[in-house]
């Protein structure tokens, strides 16, 4: 045999992805789709898959709260979605004397199901193509900044016309294929959302920040919401004579469990991912976003967490906030180490050298694409710097000390209109951020943050205030986060509310330290995004060439466009993989896991002693898997497992089905050796994690005892 060249190993690497990778439009599915599909195990027709003149399952997968995903498992609106994805509304509703998160949360009855304030949901009504539209416009533009404009402009008036129909109907234009292709997806969204089953989140985090995004997982993540509506069934605002929603269609729950190689298929909406990206801008994500992210949040997150530890009030506000910060952290983390681990760089340039060779030996496709990769580096090379300022600042300051986002809001406080509309304003928009704010930590936490922004930014992007901190407070950062906050009244809502509500304050604002603070860290910001938004539409337009090259290049290759917060579907089936030379991990996990991981008063892995006791029964009734005979002596439930469906941030809560489309669990996870997913698919490592569906229905029956919310699913 012989040998290969590296380049072409490595580009052979690239190229031979399973077919089963991609997150693909359910109204773009083409023939190797849908044979794919079939040999995998999918029995249900097509018909009841995705349609827009009949009920079908895209009806029952919703967009959750603009960030997650759910499934409406019953004819009155129930939906399923992760716990992690409802802990905000959880911890909204949490007080010391009833706190929700420590003990979960049941509604026995409707009345005792809880409205949550800015929850909502939407439902896809149907996709449309618009790309000739759009596209049949902008021929001949060769200006891109005047190109990108006109698209805008269309793109506002497609959505606008939408909009006008009514006030819950909505029409949003998004771009795929790397902006060579556009299309509508109307929603319409549901504004009365109502918590109505959570357990406690000592099970539905069990494993907490040690466990996430790890394998084996024994995590029980999911919540239970309810859409309501109107008497005619349509979205409105909440109203206490509102009634459960009557969907289009629900999914049916399946109890019948799974075995390797079983078909597994999510629908979700997962957020962005960047599959095509070019080797500079894994480089630029890499070491100038990824690692001032890590190091920033690392610090924050150990003020955060000693200051909760310390404090159940502290624990009770600050506990969403860490959850949320600590995800994203973890995950640059992991996606550092698979981008070295996994040869990433390298098989990105050995793509980009194959597609150099195919356009020097293709003078025609040169004309077209050439300038594709030299605009692609410049862009990166240029913003690198730029970006690695912009990144700092904005997680240490925007992202970290909250009393910049405090400020930012007081910025747009409107002094000169009537005192009831200030009034209203203030108790709406600015005093609900105050909930879950603790000055006293916030001011330990800007200490650190201008510490970092001082050593890791250069002196031509740090703010002007810096000035001010370097000379008069001589670089003494506690000094001058202690002025901040015994000077300031933004830090104080009560203060605050006096010199707003007060139109004689009209000009005393702008002397605030705070607001000058403010000021002067926004004006840095919008001067680096300036810098970087000169070269980013030169990174934009190759990447656009880039990819409609590869497409020439390759005119045989499935190509799935990345994901960008609309519906999506992914197919597979059960699987384990190996992590490393000699491992293997089995596709599921079973309670003897949770049994053996438990620490009794461990704030990761403890759990409730009723829910202990439960477990240790050996009783799972018709919730037990009977596949796996793991020991004679000892039934088993099977709680968590494994799928190669592919998947992102924003699927959590996705609906896993099985070939007849029924439901048997919740994504919920990604798992650590396929960090760098997000940017190379890896169809040996990358598995999506679930939540078994029968360990949810474990919980709502027999600890929650919520025999109601059990007798509105269809199970089969």
């Amino acid at each position: 045999m012989k040998k290969i060249g590296c380049s072409l190993l490595l580009l052979a690497m690239t190229l031979s992805l399973a077919a089963d990778e991609g997150m693909w439009m359910l109204n773009n599915l083409n023939t190797s789709n849908r044979n794919r599909m079939r040999e995998l195990g999918l029995v249900l027709p097509d018909s009841l898959l995705y349609n827009t003149d009949h009920p079908s399952l895209k009806d029952a997968v919703v967009h959750f709260n603009g960030g997650c995903t759910g499934v409406i498992v019953s004819d009155q609106g129930l939906i399923f979605t992760n716990h992690h994805c409802g802990f905000g509304a959880i911890q909204a509703l949490s007080t010391p004397e009833h706190n929700y998160l420590n003990d979960g949360f049941i509604a026995n009855s409707s009345e005792e199901e809880a409205p949550i304030p800015n929850l909502y949901v939407r439902c896809l009504i149907k996709t449309e193509d618009v790309t000739d539209q759009i596209l049949s416009q902008v021929e001949g533009i060769s200006d891109e900044m005047e190109r990108a404009e006109k698209i805008d402009s269309i793109c506002t008036a497609i959505e606008d016309s939408v909009f006008n129909r009514t006030q819950f109907i909505s029409g949003s234009v998004s771009s795929y294929f790397s902006d060579n292709a556009y299309y509508l997806n109307i929603y319409r969204t549901f504004n009365d959302i109502r918590l109505v089953f959570a357990p406690p989140a000592s099970v539905g985090k069990f494993g907490g920040d040690t466990d996430n995004w790890m394998w084996p997982r024994h995590t029980c993540d999911f919540s239970v919401f309810r859409i309501y509506a109107n008497a005619e069934n349509a979205p409105t605002m909440y109203h206490a004579d509102n009634v459960p929603y009557k969907p289009a269609y629900f999914a049916p729950v399946s109890l019948q469990g799974y075995e390797e190689n079983s078909y597994a298929m999510t629908i979700g909406y997962p957020g962005y991912t960047d599959r095509y990206l070019s080797s500079a801008g894994v480089r630029q994500r890499i070491h100038s976003q990824n690692i001032p992210r890590i190091e920033v949040r690392g610090v924050k997150q150990d003020l955060w967490k000693e200051a909760m530890a310390s404090d159940e009030r502290v624990n009770l506000k600050y506990s969403s906030k860490y959850a949320m910060s600590s995800n994203y952290w973890k995950n640059s983390i992991g996606m550092n180490r698979g981008v070295e681990r996994l040869q990433v760089m390298e098989r990105k340039q050995a793509l980009e050298e194959e597609f150099q060779s195919w356009l020097d030996a293709n003078p025609d496709q040169k004309a077209v694409y050439g300038e594709a990769l030299e605009l692609i580096r410049e862009g990166y090379a240029a913003t690198d710097k730029a970006q690695e300022a912009l990144t700092y600042l904005t997680e240490a300051l925007l992202n970290g000390s909250e009393l910049m986002h405090l400020a930012v809001v007081v910025m747009s406080f409107d002094m000169t209109t009537s005192q009831e509309r200030m009034e209203l304003w203030f108790r709406e928009h600015i005093m609900p951020m105050y909930k879950d704010y603790n000055a006293a930590l916030d001011q330990k936490v800007l200490a650190a943050m201008l510490k970092i922004i001082g050593e890791r930014v250069s002196s031509e992007n740090l703010p002007d205030i810096y000035q001010e901190i370097n000379g008069k407070y001589k670089h003494n950062y506690e000094k001058y986060a202690e002025y901040l906050f015994d000077k300031s009244v933004i830090p104080y809502p009560e203060k605050l509310e006096k010199m707003l509500l007060n139109r004689k304050n009209i000009d005393k604002m702008d002397k605030d330290p705070a607001y000058r603070f403010a000021k002067s860290i926004r004006a840095a910001f919008t001067s680096l995004r300036a810098e970087i938004m000169n070269y980013h539409l030169d990174i934009r337009k190759g990447e656009r060439l880039f990819f409609a090259g590869l497409r020439q290049m390759m005119p045989d290759r499935n190509f799935s466009s990345d994901a960008n917060s609309t519906m999506r579907m992914s197919y597979g089936h059960i699987e384990g993989y190996v992590p490393s030379d000699g491992v293997w991990y089995d596709y599921s996990t079973t309670t003897t896991g949770i049994l053996e991981k438990y620490r009794k008063d461990d704030p990761e892995f403890d759990i409730p002693p009723k829910i202990l006791e439960l477990l240790r029964s050996n009783d799972f009734g018709r919730y037990e898997d009977t596949k796996v005979n793991l020991s004679p002596t000892r039934k088993h439930m099977n709680v968590c497992f494994l799928s190669n469906n592919d998947i992102t941030g924003g699927n959590s809560g996705s609906p896993i089905f099985n070939g007849n489309g029924e439901l048997i669990g919740l994504a919920f996870d990604g798992n650590w050796e396929a960090m760098s997913g997000d940017i190379v698919f890896e169809p040996e490592l990358q598995r999506t994690i679930g939540v078994d569906i029968r360990y949810i229905l474990f919980m709502i029956d027999r600890w929650g005892r919520c025999y109601r919310l059990l007798d509105e699913l269809e199970v089969r």
